[in-house]
């Protein structure tokens, strides 16, 4: 019975993973997943422990900030993070550092303190729809090239565009759907 029980422990750890990739990301979550408003760990009242063990390859700090935050799910296991989706400083676009401007001009809505941070290209809230919670709709990745021309036109194959820029995290940009207007009482009925 205990090697059941150690088993079955086993077995649902290891589909944890298996079963957010299945959720569709934070689709699954709702604002306590990564919130926590009494339980903060972090800034932005974050539920999850800031990831203090990564460290940047390009400074040989730890990440800070937001980066430190996201990276507190989205790193490996063995890297201070509980391994979800994890993402590789050394394979994927850099993070956490001052953009260089002969690589890249980055508008300042990208930026967080003057850094590329996680939140800059992503919005992490389940109501963006956009592909990998991109901050710009690029038809499912289809024209990933207009998002990257945003900040490396030179290197595009597409020329820079005004893009519509999704950011649920300014409350003063939200707009509430029209509500129809409630329907007019029914007049009374005559007794006869």
């Amino acid at each position: 019975m205990v090697r059941f029980g150690i088993l079955g422990v086993l077995v649902f750890l290891l589909a944890v993973p298996a079963i957010s990739y299945a959720a569709g990301a934070h689709d699954g979550l709702n604002c306590s997943g990564c919130h926590g408003i009494h339980t903060a760990k972090g800034d932005i009242i974050f539920a999850v422990e800031p990831n203090k063990k990564a460290v940047n390859p390009r400074t040989k700090q730890s990440y800070t900030g937001v980066t430190a935050l996201c990276l507190g799910c989205h790193e490996n296991i063995e890297n201070g993070g509980l391994g979800i989706k994890a993402v590789s400083p050394a394979h994927s676009h850099p993070y956490g550092v001052e953009p260089n401007q002969k690589v890249a001009i980055v508008p300042d809505t990208f930026l967080r303190g003057g850094k590329l941070e996680c939140v800059g290209c992503h919005d992490p809230h389940p109501s963006n729809q956009n592909y990998k919670y991109l901050r710009v709709d690029t038809s499912k990745g289809a024209k990933l090239a207009d998002f990257c021309a945003m900040c490396h036109p030179m290197k595009a194959d597409t020329k820079a565009k005004e893009l519509k820029i999704f950011d649920s995290m300014d409350e003063r940009k939200y707009q509430a759907a029209p509500t129809a207007p409630a329907p007019e009482p029914a007049a009374p009925k005559k007794k006869k």
